[in-house]
């Protein structure tokens, strides 16, 4: 585990956490995810319990992760803009980058995938910083009108995983369940509120899954 400070011309600090057994000349490419912590003005970090979780499945699947803090509150855009950085710092020392979200992260995760999309042309994610999936755990399908996940999915032709709570009345994640069920996304439901409590370890082991199939068997 190391701590890691991402260019870009805000403080934004995260922790690495990388493989107990990595190999740097293992079989198949090099891949890590970079994890979206929830809202920081509702005491969302990189040390959020679902974002701890999905990262300990990750290295035991001998994927790495990055966990992040935003910079200053800049109402979703600077945070957008946190999330974009943190996807080429990552792009730059691995084969394959997914991006995972919880929350406002998860909602950021897909502005940030379809930002990076579209700024790249949709050239091969080999090539540039395009992730080559993205999961996103209880996304709301807007933060402003021009900040509007729902839109930006257009944008996102990656594998894509979208996780809710069946009981989640925080957040407006129907509009992103119903679009990804008619993209034929994966989308997996929970018996459980926003918070998700007790399901950590489930969310660890599926998001981990995901990424399995889709970073180091894709």
């Amino acid at each position: 585990m190391s701590d890691v400070l991402i260019p870009g011309g805000r403080d934004v600090r995260g922790t690495l956490e990388e493989p107990g057994d990595a190999d740097p000349v293992r079989d198949g490419p090099e891949s890590i995810v970079v994890a979206c912590p929830p809202h920081p003005q509702h005491g969302g970090s990189r040390s959020d319990g679902r974002l701890v979780a999905v990262a300990a499945a990750l290295t035991d699947a001998g994927i790495a992760c990055l966990r992040f803090d935003y910079g200053s509150w800049d109402e979703g855009y600077g945070e957008r803009a946190d999330v974009r950085n943190a996807v080429r710092w990552a792009a730059d020392r691995y084969d394959r980058v997914g991006l995972f979200g919880y929350s406002f992260g998860a909602t950021l995760a897909l502005l940030a995938a379809a930002d990076l999309a579209d700024a790249t042309g949709g050239a091969d994610p080999a090539d540039d910083a395009t992730p080559a999936a993205v999961a996103a755990l209880a996304p709301t399908a807007r933060l402003a009108d021009d900040l509007d996940a729902l839109e930006a999915l257009a944008e996102v032709s990656v594998p894509l995983f979208v996780g809710h709570g069946e009981r989640d009345s925080t957040v407006e994640w129907e509009p992103i369940v119903e679009r990804a069920r008619e993209r034929d996304d994966e989308v997996r439901s929970y018996p459980a509120d926003h918070f998700f409590v007790a399901k950590h370890g489930d969310i660890g082991s599926d998001v981990a899954a995901f990424f399995e199939r889709t970073l180091l068997e894709g």
